[in-house]
This record gives structure tokens, sequence and C-alpha cells, in this order.
């Protein structure tokens, strides 16, 4: 049996944040992690981070404020999300940030144009208030460098890039930024090489940072340690029963526990239990160790659970080599999406969230992406550059259907030909006109930012003529779920009576997001991750989002 103040169950953004504010509160800590790597889905991601009002904007001239962004955030998530829980996230978001930035080599800038999803709403901000990680040397991992989760895609060699690249080198064929942004990011990484260092970007750098903050806090991070179950006492948590070497083995915590040990989304059971059809593990980019542990352990010791129907929604494409999260590609002009009637259903440059949730809210099964051969002329697709033709595999898999009439690519994936054909006489007339008066595609500031601002009249609309035409099949995938165990603003966990657990908390997606069922902007899932760990890291050492511990003692310093 071993000892510590806090047990951290999932060396992820939530888990690690949280551990690093335990550590640097004098607590002594543990981190257990179930996969043979560190970092989690948010390793895998493109970790933009969405907190409000933070130093990273406001040094960079936002103009942004704690009112503009509660009103913004009641907008957004509305009343489903309780007031207290929404304004504790923003009060703490900054100071999370703050803390990171001091306590872990991690800097952050701010993502300029990246819109916030639903800009036209009160408090909304059409140049964003998302930051990013800067390039981070991985050199100062040293050998834990070897145990960091993969990027879900990679970045190419010799290169360093950052989220806000994309939008541009999409664009390579049409915009001169495309080119000059494609040099700039081979000139940052010979910069940088140059002085010895091997920079990470993005969910990379993140979790990469976070690590390497815990390595100078001494906080242990224990590799394929699964967790079996929560240990009660008294009605108070007061440790876990781990899998250390196979051996299930009791590792108590004098103060409490922190789940941050993801969501469920590979775990078949749970989403067919608590999710609509069609559902399943094999659309999903989260990590493959999310399995629900957590969250069924939390449940076991009596929590409540909330928004297990939901998930962090995106159309993927399910290629051969793994599910493919289409975000730039749906936006650019030059392509619908209709489903199995042959008819458009949906704005495709919406926030992906809404897109998955029009699918399943109107049966839109299946459905499919049509573009044609311009498309495929003007615009880099995944690694596909422009002109260049598709892989064959993503025909063989049957993800990609091709030909050169409408009425043959309509029998191809089932779908009506007089149906198809008139959907795309219709949008063809309104994109001449720059103007979806059907579903309304670019009039938001969203719209347009992974749009091609070559494109006249619109930047977000262009007809579909030129064949062959080409049909990407477009599924329910996630980056995750947002459903999990319900927490208080201290990140403690609760009954369903409204109760706390004593020495139990959660953050990240193993708890219920604070977003509710929608997505403020880019990073809605990582800001509060962080911040929610950052809080359950503050009560667990007992102190006050004012600095003080509970005996009134200044720790600001800390």
């Amino acid at each position: 049996m071993e000892e510590f103040d806090v047990v951290v169950v999932g060396a992820g953004a939530a888990g690690m944040t949280a551990a690093l504010t335990a550590a640097r509160s004098g607590l002594s800590t543990i981190v257990l992690e179930k996969a043979p790597v560190f970092g989690g889905s948010a390793a895998r991601s493109g970790a933009g981070i969405w907190v409000p009002n933070n130093d990273v904007l406001l040094a960079a001239g936002v103009p942004d404020t704690f009112t503009k962004a509660d009103t913004y955030m009641a907008a957004v998530v509305g009343p489903e999300v309780p007031v207290a829980k929404r304004q504790a996230f923003l009060r703490a978001g900054p100071p999370a940030i703050a803390f990171i930035q001091r306590w872990s080599p991690l800097r952050f800038r701010w993502m300029e144009g990246y819109s916030d999803y639903y800009p036209e709403l009160p408090g909304g901000m059409p140049n964003g208030r998302s930051i990013e990680p800067v390039a981070l040397d991985a050199n100062i991992l040293g050998a834990e460098y070897a145990n960091l989760n993969p990027s879900y895609l990679p970045t190419p060699p010799s290169t360093v890039v950052y989220d806000i690249d994309y939008r541009w080198l999409a664009l390579i064929a049409r915009h001169p930024r495309g080119v000059a942004v494609a040099t700039e990011i081979v000139w940052r990484y010979l910069q940088l090489a140059a002085q010895g260092q091997k920079p990470i970007t993005m969910g990379q750098a993140l979790a990469g940072g976070l690590r390497a903050g815990l390595l100078a806090a001494d906080v242990p991070v224990r590799l394929n340690t699964p967790l079996v179950d929560l240990h009660v006492e008294n009605g108070r948590v007061a440790g876990v029963i781990a899998l250390v070497g196979g051996t299930e083995t009791l590792i108590r915590a004098r103060r409490g526990v922190m789940i941050g040990s993801g969501g469920f989304e590979h775990n078949e059971r749970m989403r067919k239990q608590f999710q609509d059809e069609p559902i399943g593990t094999a659309w999903t980019v989260g990590a493959a160790s999310n399995t629900g542990d957590g969250i069924e352990a939390g449940e076991r010791a009596g929590a409540g659970l909330a928004l297990m129907d939901d998930a962090w929604w995106g159309p993927m494409i399910p290629l051969p080599e793994g599910p493919y999260f289409c975000l730039s590609e749906r936006t650019l002009p030059g392509n619908i999406f209709v489903d199995g009637t042959g008819r458009r259903f949906v704005n495709e440059a919406a926030p992906y969230s809404d897109v998955v949730h029009t699918m399943y809210a109107g049966d839109h099964f299946p459905a499919w992406m049509i573009t044609d051969q311009e498309y495929r002329n003007r615009y880099l697709f995944k690694e596909t550059a422009p002109l260049l033709p598709y892989p064959q595999a993503w025909y063989d898999s049957g993800a990609l259907v091709k030909d050169w009439t409408i009425t043959g690519l309509a029998g191809k994936i089932g779908v009506p030909a007089a149906a198809l054909r008139a959907t795309l006489d219709r949008f063809n007339g309104q994109a001449r006109a720059g103007r979806d008066t059907d579903f309304h595609r670019g009039d938001s500031a969203y719209d347009a930012y992974f749009a091609d601002p070559t494109n006249r009249p619109s930047p977000c609309l262009a007809p579909v003529g030129l064949p062959p035409f080409y049909a990407f099949k477009i599924v329910p995938g996630d980056l995750g779920t947002k459903g999990g165990l319900t927490t208080d603003v201290q990140s403690r966990v609760l009954r369903p009576d409204g109760s706390a657990i004593p020495g139990l908390y959660a953050a990240g997606n193993a708890s219920a997001a604070v977003m509710g069922h929608s997505y403020a902007g880019a990073g809605s899932t990582l800001g509060p991750a962080m911040t929610f760990g950052y809080l359950a890291g503050k009560d667990l050492a007992g102190k006050d989002l004012a600095g003080k511990d509970l005996a009134g003692k200044d720790l600001a310093a800390s």
C-alpha cells in the first residue's frame, strides 16, 4: 500500500493540471494513467483552449471582459448549466492559465481570427478568444518524450505548425498567404532546430508542457496503471484500487481522488446504452484508453451522471486509415451535404457539433458530402494536395465514390437521382448569387474562417458542376464524449441529490461538460478541463480563489 495526499486518475489535460496545482500547493501527489502513454486526448488534439479574458488575450489587445464572456456563454449554453458553475469557470479560467504558465514551460498565443462559434450572439467575438500553446522544446522531457501520446494528425516532418496555420495551408493553391505560411512553418523549424531544439506544437506541446511541469514538481506519472475502483471508507473516497504490475493494489489518498480519466467514447456498451443509433466506437478520434472507467467507478460510489447522451460531435469521413474529422473541407466553397433523400439538410459550415446534432435530430442517415473536380483542383484535402488524385484506398473502402455524371453518382450512393440533381441546381443558383437562403451558410463570421476569401461573390459558396463528381461518406463522429459525473463549482463530485461525495473530484470528459449541449468556441473541451482541474487542485489544498487557505494564511506565492 502507498499513500499520498492526492491521487489523480488520468494523465490528460484535466488530470495533469489538477496534479500540478495540488503539488505546487504543497501536497504529495501521484498520477495514475491506464495507457502506456501520457497526454490522453489532449495530446492528440489541436490544443485550442477557450478561456475568456485571460492574460494572454488581454496582452494581445483582445477587448474581453468577464461580463462580455458571461453574457456570451449564457446565450450559448442556456439555462441547463447552473449560473454558478458557468461563472466559476469564467472566474477561475484566467488564474488557471496564469498558474500553468508560472509552473510549467508552457506559453500560449492568441489564435487571432478564429471566431467564437456563435459570434453574432451578445458578447460573441468574431475575431475569437481562443489560445494555443507556443512551440515547446521536447528536449526538456528527456526520456519521457517517448511516452507522449502521438497526435491524431502528425505534423509534416521538419515543420512547426500551429492550429491556425491549417486554414491557410488548405488554400495553398488559391491564396498567396498559403505559400507564405507553408514557408513560415519550415522557417520556424529551422530557427529552433539551429538552437538545438526539438520543437513540438498543438496537443503535443500542451501535454508535453504539463508533463514537464510535473517533472519539475517531482510528481510521478505511473503509466500502465488502470483504475479498478475507488476505495471508500466511512462514506469518504480515501484512495483507489489500481492494477500495479498486474496486481490489484490500494493507493490511499489523504485529501482525495481526482478523476480525469476521459470520456467513454471507446466503450461500445456505454455508447449504446446512453446514445442514439447510429453510434459506435469506430468514428471517434478520442484516446483509445477512454472507456469510461472513471465515470463508472464514480457512479458505483454514488455519483450522479449528466449529458451522457451527448458528445463533442463532428462530421467524420470513415477513411480506411481511421476516421477523419472533416473541418475545413466542409467549409470550403464547392461542396454540399445531402442525406439519403438526395436533399441538403444543414449549413455545412456550421459549428461541427451542430452539424451532427442536426443529423440526429432529423435522422439524416446516410449522409454524403458532394463535391466536384473544381473543388479537387483548388484545395488541400487531408494530406492530398490540389490537383492530385484521391488515394485509391478511399474508394476501395467505400468512404469515397466518384462518377462522371450526377445520375451515376446518385446510383452509386443510393439516393434518388432527380432529387440530387434538383438539390444541386438550387444550390448552384444560390452559390452564383452568393447567398444561401435555405441554410444561411456564410451568414456567420464563423462560417468564413475556413472558407476561401478569393472566391466570389461568397467565400463560402461555389457551384458544384465540373465533372467528375465525388461523394464522401459522412458519419456522426466525435472528439470524445461530453457526459459524465456531475460536479460543483469546486469540481467536487455530486450525488443525484446534489450533495458532494467527500474526497471525490472530477474534471475534463469524465465530468458533465460546463458547455451543456453546446460549444462556445475552439477549445471548449480543453479550457474547462484545465480550469476545473485547477479548481480541484485548489480545493484539495484547502484554498479559495482569493489565494487564502481555510485558516486565512496568504498563499498567493504558490
